[in-house]
């Protein structure tokens, strides 16, 4: 198809509208637009193909042969699109909102308060996928994600959630003596991570310990992660935020912070969220 011979498309719309309808008047309500925009996109598609589309020698604007013929070929085409859309759409709207983020914020943070939105939004169907790994937000996919860090991913529109620092915490009843530790010293120690991460490993690095030199690591689900510290089988690094209860309580003891500006953010693809999206989104805000 040579689409520069096509007419404007918005002149193909206006002639398509005036021929369901038969006036120009009631054309331009079906656009919004005036009847004087209609007139000239008729003229103006008329001179574009070098055809009398409309006869004019009545009271009422009329179609001619030609202009019939290509009614027919409007209706049909702008039919088509009009179905096809209309189905794009349902299934969208059919579609559970699928939500990227790790297990251990699912656990800790997202599904205590999932009941609260669920009330608010019976209509809405969600999938929630826990992964750590960064995943690609597009079109029929994942409609957003929620990400622990400094919030630099490009090409993303990214919000601040939760903005709390890294902490390193074990039970007291792991610990072998009081006061501070080093990082040599606390690679010594059994450690938890959750599964498909290396947050121990990276600390570890951060403070010039080889990952080597660490006594045992054991990955588990993010779920299980909490459950596992506080039952004293690890050290873990985690988001200060979730075991903040626990080490007010002393449950837990904090043993390293890292203060800075990262935290859980709310990253979405540029433009224009779907309805469901959208409501999940300002649901989030006010969490």
């Amino acid at each position: 198809m040579n689409w520069l011979d096509l007419p404007p498309l918005a002149a193909l719309r206006a002639f398509s509208a005036f021929a369901q309808s038969g006036n120009v008047t009631l054309a331009g309500a079906a656009l919004n637009v005036s009847h004087a925009a209609i007139s000239q996109h008729l003229r103006a598609l008329e001179a574009h193909l070098g055809v009398s589309l409309l006869d004019r020698s009545g009271r009422a604007l009329s179609l001619t042969v030609e202009g019939d013929q290509l009614a027919r070929a409007l209706d049909l085409g702008f039919g088509a699109i009009g179905a096809a859309v209309q189905d794009l759409k349902g299934a969208d709207a059919n579609r559970p909102l699928h939500i990227s983020c790790t297990s251990s914020f699912a656990a800790s943070w997202l599904m205590p308060r999932l009941p609260g939105f669920r009330a608010l939004h019976p209509e809405i169907n969600l999938m929630l996928d826990p992964s750590p790994e960064l995943v690609t937000l597009k079109p029929g996919g994942i409609d957003l994600a929620i990400r622990y860090g400094q919030g630099d991913w490009p090409g993303h529109a990214v919000e601040m959630l939760l903005a709390s620092p890294m902490v390193i915490v074990a039970a007291p009843g792991l610990l072998k003596t009081k006061g501070e530790i080093t990082p040599a010293e606390l690679a010594n120690y059994p450690w938890l991570d959750e599964l498909g991460t290396t947050e121990s490993t990276n600390w570890a690095e951060s403070y010039g310990v080889q990952p080597s030199k660490l006594a045992s690591r054991v990955q588990v689900p993010g779920n299980l992660l909490l459950d596992g510290v506080r039952s004293g089988q690890g050290v873990v690094v985690t988001v200060r935020h979730f075991v903040e209860d626990d080490l007010k309580s002393g449950r837990l003891v904090e043993l390293f912070c890292e203060a800075d500006n990262r935290g859980y953010h709310i990253v979405t693809r540029p433009g224009v969220l779907r309805p469901s999206a959208r409501k999940f989104v300002q649901w989030l805000r006010r969490q």
